[in-house]
Parts: structure tokens; sequence; C-alpha cells
């Protein structure tokens, strides 16, 4: 059963007198008040003399001086009946005036607290009869407390309230703040991104003023030297004209005496050698009629069945040996006859020993060295090389040689750079020999000669024509370090590096200049190839290369017969190539297999198209772009 608190309500006012307790005052401060109160009261009061409190107020230190009232137990079954005795006894004993006055607090527990203490508490609380003003004080002093707790009670909830309310606000103003701090995040990061821009395009901007300022710089000093060169040229070119008008002369003079005497010497060994022809052909034909009727008598057609067999061993062997085609062939031996000319011009003139050549040699394989993929780049290349080729203090046959040689050896050790450059290079090998016509033969008779897959053309092993299997390997082109032949990882990837350089050549197309070696000699060595040449790890080499630096161009030209040639690859070369079982050629199958089936041809290659400026992070020093190109560097003195 639970505690029940009966309250009953006090007059605010009793006789004019103001009921109001300060909640400070000590008790005994207290008790004194109310006893002055009491006097007063009991002086005028309108009450029976039963209801004058003729004790003492003064409570010993003893007493419970915390005591508010009495505190009865009863049941919930008896709480109405309480309420209403607790009423009419009330109304009996306390009704004054028209007035109820409520009794102190009544607090209903069921506490633990024992029933013969109880007993004695409740019945002196009963018993013990208070004044009325100390009823309306405690009363008041309660109902005060109560105000005051519901108050603290009000504020409490009016704070928490508030507590919640600034709890929101904060919270919002902190995602607020956050999304501040992000957006100022984001702004920092895009002024980041605008400022390294900015900072990339000033320092591309930088790069390229310096470059050209070197390249002036250069072109001065090109110019002082050539410059003094042509004057020390002239002043000795004069001094040996007027040697070489008085030793003509005398050649002349002396020719004339021994063309004279050379012609009569000449005169004299052609009639003696007319007369011992005839007698030779005199005696030969008794000879041979002698010979030829004792054959017959013998063995009517031995000689010829011989001779046929040796006729036919010689073209076995001949045809055997070397696979090519009759077009590529003639235009092999065309290029070559061009390519001897040269070179013995060459020597003639006396370029080996001649340092000024030299000069002229490590300007050609300056320019070319700094190539790069940049249409700037590529256009003062092409002039300055044009300009070292026609210079009169040089040779042509000589500048274009050792162009040629140049360009070739740029294959030899090739590096990253020479991959994301050899587009570059087609651009300015069409360049120069739009102007210069003559360096294109000369250039592929130099691929052709280093490189026997750029013709096309196959050369096979046979013991009756190679003595040894080293021999053979110098035939097909593998190089020779320390008196050891070369790994075939190492030719196969020099082979690559000749057939990308060909292959960027006959695709390239410049307007207003015409490609004297362009995409109908490519459309026409694919042809050959797959006529011709075997499937094997040179030739699959050879074909991949080719087709990832010319194929997009071809597709873009022949479009549906590019597709058919792309189909007899991968039906017939392909499936030839898989037929030798030779693991080394898994890697080369599954890159050409790739580059058909995933449509390679259709995509733009990188680096084909040329760069319209120089960009910051592909900007080297010319010492990092430099090659060896030492390869065969006597090649045209020969």
């Amino acid at each position: 059963m639970g505690a029940v608190k009966l309250q009953l309500p006090l007059p605010k006012n009793v006789d004019g007198v103001t009921l109001d307790p300060n909640p400070d005052w000590s008790f005994d401060a207290l008790l004194v008040e109310l006893n002055s109160i009491e006097k007063k009261l009991n002086g005028s009061s309108k009450f029976p003399i039963p209801f004058t409190k003729a004790e003492s107020r003064e409570l010993s230190a003893s007493k419970n001086n915390s005591r508010r009232g009495f505190i009865m137990q009863v049941s919930d079954d008896d709480m109405e009946d309480l309420e209403r005795d607790t009423k009419d006894e009330v109304g009996d004993h306390f009704v004054m005036g028209g007035k109820r006055f409520a009794c102190d607090e009544i607090y209903l527990s069921d506490s633990d607290h024992s029933e013969e203490g109880l007993g004695i508490e409740l019945q002196h609380d009963l018993m013990d009869k208070v004044g009325l003003v100390k009823s309306a004080l405690s009363e008041l002093a309660h109902e005060h407390q109560l105000t005051i707790a519901e108050e603290m009670r009000d504020q409490l909830s009016s704070l928490e309230a508030e507590l919640m309310d600034e709890n929101e606000k904060l919270a919002s103003t902190l995602e607020r703040v956050e999304r501040n701090i992000e957006a100022q995040r984001e702004m920092n990061r895009k002024f980041d991104m605008q400022y390294q821009r900015k900072i990339a395009e000033a320092l591309d901007d930088h790069l390229t003023a310096v470059q050209r300022d070197h390249e002036h710089r250069s072109q001065i000093e090109e110019r002082r030297i050539r410059d003094d060169a042509a004057r020390e040229e002239a002043k000795r070119k004069e001094k040996a004209l007027h040697e070489e008008k008085a030793r003509q002369e005398m050649i002349r003079a002396e020719a004339k005496v021994q063309a004279r005497l050379e012609a009569e010497r000449v005169e004299k060994e052609k009639a003696a050698a007319l007369e011992a022809e005839r007698k030779v052909a005199k005696e030969t034909a008794a000879a041979v009629e002698k010979k030829a009727s004792e054959s017959l008598m013998n063995a009517p057609s031995e000689a010829n069945k011989v001779l046929k067999e040796v006729t036919s061993h010689k073209h076995s062997v001949a045809g055997n040996t070397i696979r090519v085609s009759e077009n590529a062939q003639k235009l092999e031996e065309k290029r070559l006859k061009i390519y001897n000319e040269i070179a013995s011009q060459n020597e003639a003139l006396g370029s080996c020993s001649n340092k000024a050549y030299r000069k002229y040699e490590m300007e050609i394989a300056r320019r070319i060295r700094t190539i790069t993929g940049t249409k700037e780049n590529v256009r003062v290349k092409a002039d300055e090389l044009i300009k070292l080729i026609s210079d009169s203090t040089c040779p042509q046959s000589i500048s274009i040689a050792m162009f040629a040689q140049k360009v070739v050896s740029l294959c030899v050790n090739p590096t990253g750079s020479f991959n994301s450059a050899v587009y570059a290079y087609g651009r300015v090998i069409v360049l120069v020999t739009s102007k210069v016509p003559l360096a294109m033969d000369v250039l592929i008779g130099e691929l052709n000669k280093v490189c026997i897959y750029a013709v096309p053309k196959y050369i096979i092993y046979s013991e009756a024509a190679f003595q040894t299997k080293e021999a053979y390997y110098k035939a097909i082109g593998y190089a020779e370090e320390d008196g050891k032949i070369e790994s075939t990882d190492s030719y196969v990837d020099r082979l690559s590096a000749y057939m990308k350089l060909y292959g960027a050549l006959v695709q390239t197309e410049v307007e207003g200049c015409q490609n004297l070696h362009g995409l109908r000699e490519g459309w026409a060595w694919i042809a050959r190839f797959l006529n011709v040449l075997p499937a094997n790890l040179y030739t699959a080499a050879a074909l991949q290369a080719f087709l990832e630096m010319a194929g997009f161009a071809l597709h873009k030209r022949y479009k549906t017969q590019f597709r058919k040639m792309l189909d007899i690859i991968a039906k017939d070369f392909l499936t030839a190539l898989k037929d030798r079982g030779d693991a080394k050629l898994n890697k080369v199958i599954v890159n050409i297999r790739n580059y058909i089936e995933s449509n390679q041809f259709l995509k733009e290659p990188e680096g084909w198209r040329l760069r319209s400026n120089l960009e910051s992070h592909n900007f080297t020093p010319e010492s990092d772009h430099q090659q060896q190109y030492g390869y065969q560097q006597n090649r045209y003195y020969r």
C-alpha cells in the first residue's frame, strides 16, 4: 500500500494578521515569534478557553525539531473513510467563524517502522494540540516549499528545454560549419589545381622560350662557325685552284702523250689478240668435233643429262636460299646501285679523312637526336637538316649518306624516346626527302642493307650456301660484338625497331609534300610479305611492328581490303606460326591476334598526332636524348 499525503487548505489571514513565515528563520527565532503572536491573540481572542495553549512552546534539544505533522498508516480501502473522518474532525474542532483550517500534511506510508514506535508517535501527534498560528504557519511554509519546488521544476523544465534547443542549434551550427569547411576545402583544391595548371603552363612557356633561345644561339654560333669556315675554305680553294690549274695543264700535256702511246699499244695488242683467238678457235673447234663424235658413239644422252642436272642443282640452290618477289628484288637492286654509287663517290672525295665533313656529321646527328613529337620541333629540325644537306661547303652526296645513316642508327639500342618519337622521325624524313629526293633512295637502301625484312626478303639456311650457322646469322642481320654473335632477343628488338621506323615512314602523309615511299609502298610490302616470306619468329616480329605503326593509316585508305588482309594473317600466318610448336612464338602470336580481334587498327596510335607545343613533363635536356649513333659509322665511306 502506498503512502498517501493529505493536505488541507489554510487561511492566508487570521484576524488581520498576515501569515508570512520567513523560511530563513531559525527554529528558536520562529518559536519566539510564534509565542509573541500567540500572546497577542490570547489578549483579544474570540475563541473559547479550551483552545488556549497553556504549555510553553520551549522545546528541549532532544525533541525532533524537524517534525512537520503527524504520520498515519492507512489502507487504500480506508482512504475515503479516513478523509471523511478527518474532514469531520477538523470541522468539529477547527471550524471557527465559518473558516476551515487544514491540518499539517498527513503522510500515509507503508514503511517498515515498528508498530510500537509508530503508535507512540501517532498518539503523541494526535494528542498534541497546537495553536492556530503554528498550524497556519506550518501550512503556509509547506505551501511555500511546494511553490518553490514547483517553480524549481518549472525552471528545470525550462532550462532543459532551452538546453535541448541550444544543443539542436549547436548541432545545426556545427553541421553548417562542417559544410562550410568542406566547401572551403573544395574551393581551395580547385584554386590549387588552377594554380598548378597555371604554373605548368608558365613552365611550358618558359621551357619553350629557353629552347628557342638555345636554338637561336646555336644557329648564331653555327652561322659564325660556318662563315669562318667558308672564308677559310674560299682562301684554300682559291690557292688550290691556282695549283690545280697548273697541275691540270701538266696532266693534260702528259695525258696527250700517254694517250697517243696507249692507243698505239692497244692497237697492237688487239691485232695480236685477234690472231690468237682465231687460232685457238680453230683448234678448239676441231677438238670439240672429235670429242663430240666419240661421246655420241659411246653415250649419246649422257652429256646432256649431266648438264641438266648441274643446271637444275644451281637453280635449286639459288631458289631455296633467298625468297623475294621479283618486283621487290628489282627495287632493291635499283636502290642498292644508287647507294653504292653514292658510297663510291664519297670515298673518292676522301670523306674519311676530312675533318670538316666530320663536323657536318655531328651537326646532322645532333638535329636527328633532338627530334620530338611536336609540330614546331619537327618543322624546325626538318628545315635545319635541309639546309645542312644543301650546304655547298659539304658535297651533297656525303651529307645525304650521313643523313640516311644517322636516321637508321636510331634503331640501334632503341629506348622509350624512340617509340614516342618514331612518327616524328617519319614526318621529318618525308619533309627532307620532298626537297632532296635522292635522300629517300639512299635511306631505303641503307635500311634494306641492315634489315632484309624491309625489302621484304628472307634467307633460308642451307649448308650448301653457308658453311656455319654464324655465317647465316650475319647474312640475315645479326651483329657481331667482340667476336661473338648477338643474342636472338637483342636481334629481334633491333629488327622490330627497324620495321617500326619503316612502318612510320610509309604511313606518313604531310599536307603540301609528297611522300616518295608512302602508303602504296606499304600496301605492296604487306602483300609481298604474305606471298613470299615463311612464318617464324623473325617474320612475325617484323609483321607485328609494321602493323602497329602503319595499320591505322592502311585501314583508313584501304578499309575492307585491309580487313581481308588481316583475315589472311589470322587464318594462315598465325596458324602456321602455331603449328611450329615453338614456345618463343606464343607472345608474338598473342600480340598479333589481340591486335586483329580487338580492332586496334581502328584506334589512333599513341604519338601519331603531333602535339602543338612542348609539354614540361616530356621535356628533357638534349643529353637525355642522346643515343648510340656509332653503328656502322663509316658505311657510306666504302
